[in-house]
């Protein structure tokens, strides 16, 4: 997976293993890169998992995503306009191509030429002040009218502010979760504006993905026992990405970010930075 020519498409059985890969327990962006290396396609891997979990010392069998559930939600996709592309394909985004952990199926729905062209990313705060709005809008605008797009991720607040601005000229908005979970709700509308303008949303969340509604006033429930010694046993001394633990953890985001917090909190937990978390 060396990017990035972006010249190959893939067949219909490429895209259904690397998507039964990429949806198996513990296997995140990095991980997937590396079994594609080591054994060159994602069907080859997938027939190596058990073996490679068992010999690693895993305590019970891995999931190993079917192919009935990739089929199926392949379908969903077709079914919500979603086109999943890989990073050697034409319009993968070449610069995040080029990352370690590039997603390895992009759900993109909206205009896939306008992932080709200059972009620009606006993000800030979600409580921002109105000049803030203000100013965010105006930078938002000039720029697209300069021929780049916008990219952001749809929260409330600056985001939001800079996406409305650039719908015209073109904007991305990255999704916190699947493309039938837009989030906050009440940007649904903006979504639809943007993807009908002639921009785009993208995401790599599978569709239904539960969704870290860190904004509700509603609290999320406490992680249950299993959960917490799940999380637990996935961290260690190396530092991980937050991102990969969610993943690894099959668990809501929430629930993890509450485990890291009381982790955090009892001075187990180190964070180094740059969304990395890692056990004293």
């Amino acid at each position: 997976m060396d990017a990035v020519n972006n010249t190959k498409k893939l067949t219909d059985a490429e895209r259904i293993d690397r998507l039964r890969l990429i949806r198996s327990d513990n296997v995140g962006p990095r991980t997937f890169r590396v079994l594609l290396q080591q054994f060159g396609s994602a069907g080859a891997a997938l027939q190596r998992l058990h073996e490679l979990a068992r010999r690693g010392g895993a305590s019970s069998q891995m999931r190993v995503c079917s192919k009935d559930e990739a089929h199926a939600e392949l379908d969903a996709c077709h079914e919500f306009g979603v086109q999943l592309i890989a990073p050697e394909e034409a319009f993968y985004p070449p610069h995040l191509a080029t990352l370690d952990d590039a997603p390895p199926l992009l759900g993109v729905r909206g205009s896939l030429e306008t992932l080709l062209r200059p972009m620009i990313a606006i993000v800030g705060s979600r409580n921002a002040s109105a000049a803030g709005l203000k100013f965010a809008s105006q930078l938002a605008r000039e720029l697209g009218e300069a021929a780049f797009v916008i990219v952001s991720g749809l929260a409330r607040g600056i985001d939001q502010s800079a996406h409305r601005a650039s719908v015209a000229s073109g904007t991305v908005a990255a999704l916190a979760g699947g493309h039938d979970r837009i989030y906050p709700p009440e940007h649904d509308k903006l979504v639809a504006e943007i993807v009908g303008g002639g921009g785009a949303a993208i995401s790599e969340m599978p569709l239904q993905f539960p969704l870290d509604e860190g904004e509700s006033e509603t609290p999320e429930p406490d992680p249950q026992a299993d959960d917490r010694a799940r999380i637990v046993n996935l961290l260690g001394p190396s530092p991980v990405l937050v991102d990969d633990l969610i993943r690894m953890a099959n668990a809501p985001p929430s629930v993890v970010r509450t485990v890291l917090l009381e982790l955090e909190l009892a001075g187990r937990l180190e964070r180094p930075g740059g969304g990395l978390v890692s056990l004293i």
